[in-house]
């Protein structure tokens, strides 16, 4: 890519998306158009130079006259129906319809107007429940899923697969980079549909507060706290999806049926300690409550980060120091803290 690629975020809006977008911004690259569905993102920010155009990814038509008045070089595929086990477990025909035709609909686009190169974003979900720990690349397709997330775990493995096809039959690039568990500015903090790190945060945000008006509440968090989770800073994120885009080949892998790559850190934390910490960084010294009545999802995934690793690229964001940034954010901005 060259500063004035024309390079199209699918999914601008939400929190990959606008990650890299803020990361090409800075990096330089002057000619970026992005999406939404509801409301503009350009409306409440003064630092954002992209474009934005409202696309309803799910109607085909749609998103090929777009690629056809824009012609972008290069896309990075952020756009996903995405949400933790409660989400999952409630809209299982969403995850997978929506995410399936999302993915149908851009990537065929993309072929059709020749792009340069496509980042399609996955998921650690992609890979079996019980797969041997930390995950690599080549475990994908050799067990079960978890059941929680099966439908959203299907659809990503096939937009894998519709990025290996079309580099082997069209001879395109596209990239499939699965990133693990992303927190950070912009998360989703709906408890009905938040991960489970910043659904933690709210949860002792708000019995923080709570405590400050002179009502002790505990705070109920799901499972029973022993299953382990490896988590990645989405400024991290941006940073892996630009250093691929810019260094990584997937046509380099056609013959291995590879051009994915796992992006994480490398690292990983028990989610009963993962409370005690954002506890901790919020200031709450109440009781916390696990409900084992509630699913604990897979007992471990971190990821085999040795392939990301030896392309040259690691994370440099520790946790500490991203839950900290990510509460800031969530106090100054989110509208429930006051």
């Amino acid at each position: 890519m060259n500063k004035q690629s024309k390079i199209f975020v699918a999914g601008g809006a939400g929190m990959v998306g606008s990650a890299i977008i803020r990361k090409l911004t800075e990096s330089g690259y002057t000619s970026i158009v992005s999406n939404f569905h509801r409301r503009n993102p350009a409306a409440n920010s003064t630092l954002d130079s992209s474009r934005y155009v409202r696309l309803d990814f799910r109607r085909q038509s749609d998103v090929e006259a777009f690629f056809e008045r824009e012609r972008p070089e290069y896309v990075f595929f952020a756009a996903a129906k995405v949400g933790g086990i409660y989400a999952n477990n409630t809209y299982p025909a969403e995850f997978i319809y929506d995410n399936l035709v999302i993915q149908t609909n851009i990537m065929h686009a993309a072929y059709q107007c020749g792009v340069k190169k496509l980042l399609f974003l996955g998921s650690s979900c992609i890979y079996p429940k019980f797969t041997p720990q930390p995950m690599k690349e080549d475990y994908l397709l050799t067990g079960e899923l978890e059941p929680t997330n099966e439908p959203y775990a299907i659809a990503k493995i096939a937009g894998i697969k519709m990025c290996q096809a079309y580099n082997r039959q069209y001879g395109m690039n596209f990239i499939a980079a699965m990133p693990t568990n992303l927190y950070g500015p912009g998360d989703n903090f709906d408890l009905q549909n938040a991960h489970v790190l910043p659904a933690m945060i709210r949860k002792f945000h708000e019995a923080l507060v709570a405590g400050r008006h002179g009502r002790v509440t505990p705070v109920v968090l799901w499972g029973s706290g022993t299953p382990r989770r490896e988590f990645l800073h989405v400024d991290d994120l941006a940073d892996a999806c630009l250093f691929l885009m810019e260094r990584y080949d997937a046509r380099i892998d056609i013959d291995r049926g590879l051009g994915l790559v796992n992006v994480g850190v490398g690292d990983d934390i028990g989610i009963r300690e993962l409370g005690e910490l954002i506890r901790g960084i919020v200031g709450y010294e109440g009781e916390i409550v696990w409900d084992a009545t509630k699913p604990d999802g897979t007992p471990r995934k971190l990821l085999d980060v040795s392939r990301m690793n030896s392309l040259g690229w690691r994370a440099r964001i520790g946790l500490i120091e991203g839950i900290k940034k990510t509460y800031e954010w969530y106090v100054a901005y989110d509208h429930r803290t006051g």
